[in-house]
């Protein structure tokens, strides 16, 4: 199986559409090609948030790119009259499934909470590569959102995230070591490859990291992207890992 992580630094308009669009057409030899979190509206929408979202039936486009190979968005979305941070998954022409960010951090830097609705799940679903399941950013650093994950039949969990760097030290900055020890725990307890995407670029004084990576089941990290850098590189994942990861922890 061939993941395209796309490190791309989305804009705070509409025009991302057809970027990604673009992106996947220049990556449709892999399987599956994986955006980060808000890549079809930028992060800091705020007031514009409602002008900007979009809807399920103004998607269609990347539902029939989705013809060539799945992909993994993440977008500002209109449901039931809200709007949500939400991951969307594509796949033979159809959308998927949706997940809505469970955890919208309103602290320091951050106002998701005073803009979006929270979701309430996180749930596995099928797709032809293997059970998946989504979550994004925050998500992840919550203990009952890890235990989901570990207790769903997923077999791979995509992270989408728009994590802003800082903490800068000579050593490098504390925030991409401690998601990489986050994402690190995931594989290791729920057995799975954990694929990240991070996205890069400004606003507003706000600078994101990138550092995209892909997890294996035993913990080891791979094909991690550049920092502060626009990239997509592909990573071809071995699902016999996953199978051994799970008989080690069961025999040890």
């Amino acid at each position: 199986m061939k993941v395209a992580l796309i490190q791309s630094a989305p804009k705070l308009n509409r025009t991302n559409l057809r970027d990604v669009l673009a992106l996947v057409e220049e990556n449709k030899d892999a399987d599956v090609v994986v955006f980060p979190e808000l890549s079809l509206s930028g992060y800091l929408l705020q007031d514009k948030l409602y002008e900007d979202a979009w809807k399920i039936d103004e998607l269609s486009d990347l539902a029939q790119a989705s013809k060539q190979c799945d992909i993994v968005v993440g977008a500002a979305l209109w449901d039931n009259d809200n709007v949500y941070n939400s991951a969307l998954y594509f796949s033979q022409g159809s959308l998927v499934h949706v997940h809505h960010k469970n955890h919208l951090p309103t602290y320091g830097m951050f106002e998701e909470g005073r803009y979006f609705c929270a979701g309430e799940h996180i749930t596995s679903f099928q797709t032809p590569h293997g059970n998946a399941v989504m979550v994004i950013c925050e998500d992840l650093w919550r203990a009952e959102s890890i235990a989901a994950i570990a207790a769903s039949d997923a077999e791979i969990v995509y992270v989408l995230a728009a994590s802003p760097a800082r903490d800068f030290s000579d050593e490098g900055i504390s925030i991409e070591a401690q998601w990489d020890s986050l994402l690190k725990s995931t594989a290791l307890l729920s057995h799975n490859y954990v694929v990240f995407v991070n996205r890069v670029g400004f606003e507003d004084g706000l600078g994101f990291w990138g550092g995209s990576r892909v997890i294996t089941p035993m913990g080891k990290t791979e094909c991690v992207l550049p920092l502060f850098e626009s990239e997509s590189k592909h990573c071809s994942l071995d699902q016999r890992l996953k199978k051994l990861g799970r008989y080690l922890v069961k025999h040890t």
